[in-house]
């Protein structure tokens, strides 16, 4: 059953594995089940494949500076989505996103021009990063759903910066942010996101029966 605006909005990561925009037109199929790691049984539940995922929670009082001073943080357009796709692919063994795929996000209600961002070496004049995120106006919530640097570029200071940056072209605008990530992620985002501010002990297990 769904819950309500307000019970999402007293505990966002604890309530809801994914933001409250996509929960509500969310069907999961039938050999999957979400449950948080609190209601999950020590033993595990053998019938099913478990992926772990943390949620993490950002009141946008004190955002971090990087310090990144080699790169550029501008606004990515249409034109660029492109260059967005190269970049997410380049950075994951089993993701892969199309043209199409970005398309459809910025025809989303959620969509918002100014986080979509790219970040540019200001010596190379390439693109080394990207950055894309939502915002639910009914409930005033920052959603971070694309951090991305390519491999050659990390251990920079890269990724943090794009986190900020979206963190602050929104404070005063959004109320909150949110983001998620695999738990066992070798690449460690969670590190990332606490960097940058965000908090929780949040963890979802995403199981689909075997």
């Amino acid at each position: 059953m769904m819950i309500s605006v307000l019970e999402y909005l007293q505990d966002p990561c604890g309530t809801l594995s994914i933001p409250y925009w996509k929960a509500k037109n969310l069907r999961l199929p039938e050999n999957m089940r979400v449950v948080h790691d609190r209601d999950f049984p020590d033993g595990g539940l053998p019938n099913f494949t478990d992926q772990r995922y943390f949620r993490l929670y950002h009141d946008l009082h004190s955002i971090p500076c990087a310090e990144q001073q080699d790169i550029a943080l501008v606004t990515a357009t249409e034109q660029d989505v492109d260059t967005i796709v190269s970049v997410i692919n380049q950075c994951y063994d089993d993701i892969r996103v199309n043209r199409q795929q970005l398309i459809r996000y910025r025809q989303t209600p959620v969509y918002c021009a100014d986080l979509w961002v790219l970040a540019v070496s200001r010596t190379e004049n390439i693109c080394v990063g990207a950055g894309i995120a939502d915002y639910d106006r009914e409930l005033g919530e920052l959603v971070l759903e694309w951090i991305q640097v390519l491999p050659a570029y990390r251990n920079r200071k890269i990724g943090q910066e794009i986190v900020c940056e979206l963190l602050r072209r929104m404070r005063g605008t959004a109320k909150f942010a949110t983001v998620s990530g695999q738990a066992n992620n070798p690449s460690r985002p969670e590190f990332l996101y606490r960097k940058c501010g965000f908090t929780g002990t949040d963890v979802w297990h995403v199981l689909s029966a075997k």
